[in-house]
């Protein structure tokens, strides 16, 4: 139609178009492949870590004093005391059915300590990645309107300088920095632990800060790529309301990009809570690993390594099929 003011089909989200049936099955079967070799390197790469450690795991876990006997029994218990291939195999066999050892310490399941833990961590990346993203769209899309063609240099040196130095930040300085404010000078926000609310907000926004900046800029970029299309023009030229042209037009064909990274720093944030999670003493799989390292308990780092591993590659994959349904062109560069 003449007058529509929306992508033409072919355009860059390809609108109103699906791929071929065979295109799309070699698409996901290609990522399904890639991400079954990756959990096998996965695998391979947590068992040899506790072979790596130097000197002899059990030992180190349970002192230089403990009695021969009791080291012998542990690493029988382990299975330590095996051929390295058997080890393997009875591990690889052990994991894929849902038994990740047990405790050096406590003596428990290492899979009921991953269970217990790992709903906290997943509710705080992803309530840190929402936050982000309610953020960082807005602001990326306001910068991106604001600064069209070389305007507002003073807006748009102000945005890259700030959310350049946001991006610098480490989350556990974010997290020290929002302590010392608001937990021990403002007394607005306790300071540790998982209780109420309020416990969740100087967490998730030490979490949240360097991604919503990072996806800000992502956005602004994408924002002022679609101001110049032609069909931009075609919608100002008919006076089209601010609004509309923003969140109808402009905003769907930027979420591509921004939904995209967004899915990447979802797994980068999992990783980063560990640090967070310690300062905040927030009772996740973050603090646990770190409780798990400084104590040798070496069968649960590895399983909760294991797990945080297994996370992002399943992220990445969902971050990819999500892309050749928002962008059919990327799964046709690919065939």
């Amino acid at each position: 139609m003449a007058g529509t003011t929306r992508p033409p089909a072919g355009g860059r989200l390809l609108a109103g178009r699906v791929l071929p049936g065979r295109t799309r099955g070699a698409f996901v079967l290609r990522h399904l492949v890639r991400f079954v070799i990756s959990l096998a390197v996965l695998l391979v790469a947590s068992f040899a870590m506790i072979h790596l450690i130097p000197g002899d795991p059990v030992r180190a876990s349970l002192g230089p004093a403990a009695p021969v006997e009791l080291i012998a029994a542990r690493r029988a218990a382990l299975g330590l005391d095996q051929p390295l291939l058997s080890q393997l195999v009875s591990y690889v066999r052990n994991v894929l059915g849902g038994e990740f050892g047990t405790s050096f310490l406590s003596g428990e399941p290492v899979g009921e300590v991953i269970a217990a833990r790992l709903p906290n961590t997943l509710v705080l990346a992803l309530l840190a990645t929402v936050v982000a993203l309610l953020v960082a769209v807005p602001l990326g899309m306001w910068a991106g309107v604001r600064t069209e063609n070389g305007r507002n240099r003073g807006t748009e040196a102000t945005f890259t300088s700030a959310t350049g130095a946001a991006v610098a930040v480490p989350e556990f300085l974010y997290s020290i920095a929002l302590v010392t404010v608001f937990a021990i000078g403002l007394g607005w926000f306790p300071p540790a632990g998982r209780g109420g609310p309020e416990s969740y907000v100087l967490p998730i926004l030490a979490l949240a800060i360097a991604p919503a900046a990072m996806i800000a800029r992502i956005s602004r970029v994408e924002t002022l790529r679609e101001l110049g299309t032609d069909y931009v023009r075609l919608a100002r030229a008919k006076r089209l309301p601010a609004a509309r042209l923003y969140v109808r037009h402009v905003l769907p064909n930027t979420l591509t990009a921004t939904l995209t990274v967004g899915g990447l720093l979802l797994t980068s944030l999992i990783a980063g809570s560990v640090l967070v999670e310690y300062v905040f003493a927030w009772p996740g799989l973050g603090l646990r690993i770190v409780e798990s390292i400084t104590q040798k308990d070496y069968p649960v780092a590895q399983g909760v390594i294991l797990v945080y591993g297994a996370i992002v590659l399943a992220v990445n994959l969902l971050v990819d099929l999500l892309l050749g349904v928002l962008d059919p062109t990327s799964a046709l560069k690919e065939s």
